[in-house]
């Protein structure tokens, strides 16, 4: 294969990834805990959009629990974002592992 049609293939994956990114963007998923009282919602960007805490879930002698529920739906988010984000770039790179990608 020579250079420049390698470099062509190069300049089209990245142009693929930059589409995948923006679609990620605009993308959404959504985690709970504690049976749902508390919702996290991330973008494909890794970006917390929305969180909702019920009013049940919020007992002043026992912040830490509701800290603990903020965290556990938080990093779920993050997983699903992320096992998101690595499916749609393995559909684009044809499940070859390329790091720094996500």
């Amino acid at each position: 294969m020579d250079m420049s049609k390698m470099m062509k293939q190069v300049q089209k994956m990245q142009s693929q990834m930059e589409d995948v990114q923006e679609e990620l963007a605009e993308k959404k998923v959504e985690a709970t805990a504690g049976g749902g009282v508390v919702k996290v919602v991330a973008n494909g960007q890794q970006e917390i959009v929305d969180i909702t805490i019920k009013p049940d879930a919020v007992d002043p002698d026992d912040v830490e629990m509701l800290e603990d529920l903020i965290l556990a739906a938080t990093n779920e988010a993050m997983r699903k974002v992320q096992d998101m984000a690595s499916e749609e770039m393995g559909k684009l790179t044809g499940g070859m592992n390329i790091p720094g990608l996500f």
